[in-house]
């Protein structure tokens, strides 16, 4: 993907205008969290069993992708019919439930995702992130670094209501900020980088 390459492993597309997507397709799924973090929650839309857990695909041999719907898929059927519509193979899709936050405790925890651990590069493209905001705050941002304690290579790309990006998410340090005081919904996917899914990212751009 020349594009997200060239601007530095990520890249703001345009605004989702598809159909407008319910509250309660991201207010009513079934959210879970990782111990490490109980202030963020996650409800898996897919996982590599179709169970509702957050366990990465490595875990079963298996590359950040060919996700399976899990229960909460048929509570949101417009976030669904958007992932489908991109027409690129997908992996996990979680929707990210998250408390306000500051800006220093985002950025202490900045980090790597762990995509393509289990991934054949000889059979797949490499697994990147895509956001969907679905939160209305304009404080809402992605903070993303090259290097963890690198503060001039920070980009805060803001993330409005149905705000797209494209994220290589193993390339960049990434964190989110809330200011709040409400809590904030994302989606977050990820997705197969190749010709399918740099085909769809060319109808998004600003």
């Amino acid at each position: 993907m020349p594009k997200v390459q060239a601007n530095g492993g990520y890249l703001p597309l345009t605004k989702y205008n598809g159909p407008e997507i319910p509250t309660h397709e991201y207010e009513d799924l079934i959210y879970t969290t990782y111990s490490t973090d109980a202030a963020t929650q996650f409800a898996p839309i897919t996982s590599c069993t179709g169970e509702l857990e957050l366990k990465g695909f490595e875990a079963y041999g298996k590359p950040d992708l060919d996700g399976v719907w899990t229960e909460n898929a048929e509570r949101c059927p417009t976030i669904v019919g958007w992932i489908e519509s991109i027409g690129a193979r997908f992996g996990r899709v979680q929707l990210l439930k998250m408390q306000p936050n500051t800006m220093r405790e985002c950025r202490w925890g900045l980090h790597l995702d762990n995509n393509n651990a289990a991934n054949d590069p000889e059979q797949n493209g490499w697994v990147v992130r895509l956001w969907l905001e679905l939160t209305d705050d304009d404080s809402s941002a992605l903070v993303v670094r090259r290097h963890q304690f690198d503060k001039s290579s920070e980009v805060a790309i803001a993330l409005p209501r149905y705000q797209q990006v494209v994220v290589d998410s193993e390339l960049l340090y990434h964190g989110g900020y809330h200011h709040g005081p409400g809590i904030r919904y994302a989606l977050i996917v990820s997705i197969e980088s190749g010709p399918a899914f740099e085909k769809w990212i060319e109808t998004q751009l600003t």
